[in-house]
């Protein structure tokens, strides 16, 4: 490379990286510090949503306007300021980094590494807080996006663009849902970001090394603000998670972003507001907390072809309380969402897991992306697990059942035995189609309750070892015509046979599980 060559290259390389400094119109004062909170007279131009930089260098957003003053939060320690500080304006919004340089890095939402390695060099920045695509900027949901969960992908399937809430109380598996999903998109080409919203710091920590332990952290961004940290930190994290997410999406990559969990952002939120003195409504809550989440949720989409095609899939967490989804902040999320997973503590304690209430949940637009053969063969999956439970509550005040009322209520058995799965084990398509379509059509009827699971690793096993063209049939998008039924029910129908007569081998110790 010649010297000239070299000087070029340096030039472009600085051009890109350049942030040009903020630009000082005006210098105010601080009247009074709160807890996170900084109360500035003087700034009478400044705008809703500003960023503001005190003499400490400590940054600061403007978060309410007064006739005589104005309020901002902070995003740092409120310790660091006094009355008569100087505040300065910058003219612009906030903004946070974004670009590739992010993949497989723990971030504050300010873009702050937290990993202990050096700050990402990145060469894009981008407004925090930004509008959502335009109706006619988006195409319908028609792709999915698989979780790798039995009972997700055939009843309450998800599809990438889509906006799916999961909600239930407290230690019910909220969590480990989205990080099966993250894991499940491994070699899927979608980049996951999670962002954790005033979680403790044993939590995230653990939740960091299950990333790393499966691979997942090579395609995963984590944002994440602690329980310590101000209320502004937590209220700036899903937004700036959503931002990143925004950055691929604009690529024309597809994009799977969690929020862990929107009952803690609306906290924050609640907790600056009162500060603030803004009127409190419903439960303290200030009258625009639905507005605060429904423009973070909304700019999730499917983009349209001319604008790239990429997707942002969003899935939020809520946390309710004593299975209250009639509460203020379940309700307005519930309205903002596409549909919802309903996880319930009384399928928790006894084993099912996950403890997914499916008449409660449902999605909304994930049908039209799920694959036809798998729409087809779960038509009754809902209905087999509905008559169960339906019938299990009747059975209780029954001494005596009917032969039909008794198979029923066994095949219902065998139906839970196969939609409980274990935690950071997301499983492929293929098999998914195997298991569900054995399920509806009661091959597994004779099969022994205890030995569900053993047949279910023994049938992923043998289907890997003998019809791995057939699996490939199942994961691909084209219909469930008659040749492929009739391959898969003669494949279940055989391997269950040999399987009850006791002429397989047993299951090696590893399942193919993706």
């Amino acid at each position: 490379m010649t010297f000239f060559q070299e000087t070029l290259l340096k030039v472009k390389e600085s051009i890109h990286t350049f942030v040009p400094e903020p630009e000082v119109n005006e210098v105010g004062e601080v009247v009074e510090v709160l807890d996170g909170i900084a109360v500035v007279s003087g700034l009478r131009e400044a705008m809703m949503g500003e960023l503001v930089i005190f003499g400490e260098g400590l940054k600061g957003q403007i978060f309410n306007l007064g006739r005589e003053n104005i309020s901002c939060i902070l995003f740092g320690s409120h310790s660091l300021l006094h009355h008569g500080e100087r505040v300065f304006r910058t003219g612009r919004v906030m903004e946070i980094p974004v670009g590739e340089e992010l993949l497989g890095r723990i971030i504050d939402p300010l873009g702050n590494p937290l990993d202990g390695q050096s700050s990402p060099q990145c060469r894009s920045k981008r407004p925090v807080i930004n509008r959502a695509p335009e109706v006619i900027e988006r195409r319908p949901v028609q792709r999915p996006l698989l979780t790798g969960i039995k009972a997700i992908d055939s009843m309450i399937p998800l599809g990438k663009g889509q906006r799916e809430l999961i909600i239930g109380d407290r230690r019910t598996g909220k969590t480990t849902i989205a990080l099966d999903t993250i894991m499940n998109q491994r070699n899927k080409n979608v980049i996951c970001i999670y962002v954790a919203i005033g979680q403790r710091l044993s939590s995230t920590t653990e939740i960091v090394d299950t990333l790393k332990r499966y691979g997942a952290m090579n395609y995963t961004i984590v944002v994440t603000t602690s329980a310590e940290d101000s209320p502004a930190l937590l209220y700036l994290a899903p937004y700036s998670g959503c931002t990143i997410a925004e950055y691929f999406m604009y690529q024309g990559s597809d994009v799977l972003v969690i929020y862990d969990d929107l009952s803690k952002h609306a906290v924050a939120y609640r907790s600056l507001s009162l500060l603030m003195r803004r009127s409190p409504g419903r439960e303290s809550y200030p009258g625009d907390i639905f507005y605060i989440h429904s423009r973070l949720l909304e700019r999730s989409s499917q983009l349209s072809n001319q604008l790239g095609g990429g997707s942002m899939t969003a899935l939020p967490i809520v946390e309710t309380q004593e299975g209250d989804i009639a509460a203020y902040i379940p309700t307005n999320i519930i309205s903002i969402t596409d549909g919802q997973i309903y996880l319930e503590s009384s399928l928790f304690a006894k084993g099912f897991l996950p403890p997914i209430n499916i008449g409660l949940s449902v999605s909304r637009v994930g049908g039209e992306a799920q694959t036809s053969i798998m729409k087809k063969v779960a038509r009754r999956l809902r209905l087999d697990l509905a008559q169960y439970f339906e019938l299990e509550d009747f059975a209780r005040f029954s001494a005596e059942l009917d032969e039909i009322t008794t198979k029923q209520l066994e095949h219902g058995k065998r139906v839970l035995q196969l939609t409980v799965q274990t935690q950071f084990h997301p499983i492929d398509l293929a098999f998914e189609i195997l298991t569900v379509y054995a399920v509806t059509q009661g091959f597994i009827d004779v099969v022994p309750l205890p030995r569900i699971k053993e047949w279910e690793a023994t049938l992923y096993r043998y289907a890997t070892e003998t019809r791995k063209e057939l699996l490939s049939e199942l994961r691909r998008e084209r219909d469930f015509d008659p040749r492929i039924e009739q391959e898969l029910k003669e494949f279940i129908s055989f391997f269950t046979k040999q399987f009850v007569e006791g002429t397989l081998p047993s299951p090696s110790p590893e399942t193919p599980e993706s």
